[in-house]
């Protein structure tokens, strides 16, 4: 980059309703009645969807290509071609009915980026490059072809819209048999950063304008299995009854209070509770329940299990029943680079937004990206915390704001700030 393009990138600034008007002109493909968007991977809507974000990708000037993962690559080639690409993104697939933001805000956001680098005549030292992954939604589909993670089991999965993974990937125009060649090796790739609302409602409590993410929490999953003992409703005296689901019951109660009497910003949740035979006349004979346990400490994810494990034996002994957990997903947590964290500081302290290093309590697509490259990650305010919903909203203001924190992250990396 030249000294007279160095002068002017202090002044570079993204424009705002131009954001706006890509970010409700996408909103229009799959939106639902009551103004939400349903663009299931896979389906028709996200198929017209990655259709609308190829075009305003050449029309910008990016080359354009899909790999066989079927993520859309676009390119802008840098000053020096043999240097590895700074890459930036997200995905534009969404949950049924879900909201105008998650994920869209940072392919939208990364475009306009590109765009104003066009318009004010600046290359970059680094070739720069935008991708929307495939089916982030149902399991990060995309980003886990670029680090090698896709097999056979993932591929033959059944997706929401229908068809298998493997069929969707080439409905997309990818190619699922040679999936091994999305693959990229640490040195491909530059650094990963990714632009997000934040889905929930610390930074709008706090009033502050941007997220500089820590860390993504480390997720896990258990299949939660109480055997008690199926009998009459009627005739079962209260004191002789081994009634799986009050044994379910207490157990929740006890996962709330164990998480929530502990400092730290882990979380917990019981989000279905099955019981079976399931009659009004019958004591419940066995319970199926699902945990959630995150954290950005992997290490206590693991110490929160084990105290629920042993309160789960005083609650089996009590209720006479037997408890069982199962293992079903283990997602790990991931640290961002702390020279990212330190670009991202410095370019919103310098555009005069106020900030806050946070976890990020959701997964995306960077925490695959870790595993061949340096991530940072961005939020911007959710109004009321609500996402996954057509109530998921932030401000124009606050669009502005993140990609604007973007674009000068991406151009301190161009510039050497991970060489230091």
């Amino acid at each position: 980059m030249t000294a007279k393009e160095d002068n002017m990138v202090k002044n570079l600034k993204v424009k705002p309703e131009r954001l706006h008007h890509r970010l409700m002109e996408l909103a229009k493909i799959g939106e639902t009645p009551d103004g939400g968007v349903s663009r299931v991977a896979f389906t028709n809507e996200d198929i017209q969807g990655r259709n609308f974000i190829i075009a305003l990708m050449k029309k910008t000037g990016l080359s354009v290509t899909i790999d066989e993962a079927a993520n859309i690559i676009g390119t802008l080639k840098g000053q020096n071609p043999n240097l590895p690409p700074i890459l930036f993104g997200s995905h534009i697939d969404s949950v049924p009915n879900g909201g105008k933001y998650d994920g869209p805000l940072g392919v939208i956001g990364a475009i306009e980026c590109i765009e104003v680098l066009e318009e004010n005549n600046i290359t970059p030292n680094h070739p720069l490059q935008v991708v929307v992954f495939t089916n982030e939604e149902e399991g990060m589909t995309g980003s886990r072809g670029i680090v090698g993670e896709m097999d056979d089991v993932a591929l033959n999965a059944v997706s929401q819209s229908g068809k298998t993974v493997r069929e969707g990937i080439r409905a997309l125009g990818g190619n699922p048999d040679k999936i091994k060649s999305a693959a990229k090796k640490k040195e491909d790739i530059k650094a990963y950063l990714e632009l997000h609302i934040e889905q929930g409602g610390v930074l709008e409590s706090k009033n502050l304008q941007i997220g500089i993410i820590e860390g993504i929490v480390g997720i896990n999953w258990w299949d939660i299995l109480i055997e008690g003992k199926a009998n009459h409703a009627g005739t079962t005296p209260m004191d002789l009854r081994q009634d799986a689901l009050l044994a379910a019951g207490h157990l929740a109660v006890e996962i709330n209070r164990l998480v929530t009497g502990m400092p730290g910003t882990q979380v917990a949740t019981v989000g279905n509770i099955t019981a079976r035979p399931g009659a009004y006349n019958v004591i419940a004979g066995s319970v199926c329940m699902t945990m959630d346990i995150r954290d950005i400490s992997s290490q206590k994810i693991q110490s929160i299990f084990s105290q629920i494990r042993e309160s789960s034996l005083e609650i089996a002994k009590k209720t006479g029943t037997r408890i069982t957990f199962k293992e079903v997903e283990n997602f790990l947590s991931v640290p961002t680079d702390p020279d990212i964290r330190r670009a991202i500081s410095e370019a919103a302290g310098e555009l005069g937004l106020t900030s806050l290093v946070m976890p990020s309590g959701a997964g995306h697509d960077a925490q695959k990206m870790a595993n061949i490259t340096k991530i940072g990650m961005i939020f911007i305010p959710s109004i009321g915390g609500i996402s996954h919903s057509p109530k998921e909203f932030s401000r124009q203001d606050d669009i502005a704001n993140g990609v604007n924190v973007l674009l000068h992250t991406i151009l301190k990396i161009d510039a050497g700030a991970l060489d230091r």
